[in-house]
């Protein structure tokens, strides 16, 4: 009751930027009890860890979303109250993205191992990029229905669990941090063998690096799927609270039917930067 209630969705929307000391606070102690307690599952206990301390403030952000709309008019009022919440929401998923990587970067192998083993199995499929257009459209589309999956899992969890997404953004989190800090870990390795002791400014220029190699498409990709993951959380509320029994339910289909179109649209930008502008820099 302690870890969770740090913050509630009304002072998180005020005040995004607290979410994001909030997430990396959230991700440390998972990593530490996780190590601790349940070492030899610590990669999947340590995102369960993590979704159980922010479950109160997803669940009732969400709710608060789906009340929202019943009450707001016209629609493009409803997108722009929504826009508030998925701010913090990107705020504490960059929060877990950081302490990932910075556990990932400086704690020894033995932890990182035993931490990260099941995202490290993932990031092996990871695969380059294209050099011509003609070689890129197929992957442009394998990655866009690729991450399709994502949104699509994201949606039917939130309906049938109310905020089931947050597993799966919690998960893609850990992902990305664990590849960050294994790009930036690789990087200053090499560089030290190179040049020796490394200075302050090397450090802040891989780090930086690191960061922009995944965030460039990896931003909209997240929005997209915290996007789809709210649209099928308001369903899920709206059902809970036999709201499909009056008319107010077109409604909240006729935003959540928005708000997927939008992630999807997003989903197939991100998959275009991962191909073609990603490689330009990287």
């Amino acid at each position: 009751m302690v870890v969770e209630s740090i913050i509630d969705h009304y002072k998180a929307e005020k005040k995004p930027w607290e979410v994001f000391f909030i997430g990396m606070f959230y991700t440390f102690l998972a990593y530490l009890l996780s190590v601790w307690i349940f070492k030899n599952y610590a990669s999947i206990i340590s995102v369960f860890l993590i979704v159980l301390a922010a479950f109160p403030l997803f669940f009732f952000a969400t709710k608060s979303e789906e009340e929202k709309d019943l009450s707001i008019e016209p629609e493009r009022k409803i997108l722009k109250a929504h826009a508030k919440v998925l701010k913090f929401f990107m705020y504490i998923f960059f929060g877990i993205v950081v302490a990932a990587a910075l556990t990932y970067i400086l704690f020894p192998s033995q932890i990182v191992n035993s931490l990260f083993k099941t995202q490290l199995e993932t990031i092996s499929h990871i695969t380059g990029g294209y050099s011509s257009f003609g070689e890129a459209f197929k992957p442009v589309t394998s990655i866009f229905f690729n991450n399709m999956k994502v949104l699509v899992f994201s949606i039917i969890f939130s309906i049938v669990y109310g905020i089931g997404a947050l597993f799966i953004l919690a998960w893609n989190a850990t992902v990305l941090g664990a590849a960050i800090g294994n790009f930036i870990r690789v990087n200053l390795e090499v560089y030290a063998a190179k040049e020796g002791l490394v200075n302050a400014a090397s450090y802040l220029q891989i780090f930086s690096i690191g960061f922009a190699k995944y965030a460039i498409h990896g931003i909209p990709e997240i929005l997209a799927y915290f996007i789809g993951g709210l649209a099928g959380g308001i369903i899920s509320f709206s059902i809970i609270n036999k709201d499909f029994k009056s008319p107010r339910f077109q409604r909240v289909i006729t935003d959540s039917t928005y708000l997927v179109i939008i992630s999807i649209l997003i989903l197939f930008i991100a998959a275009i930067l991962e191909i073609f502008v990603t490689p330009l820099f990287f």
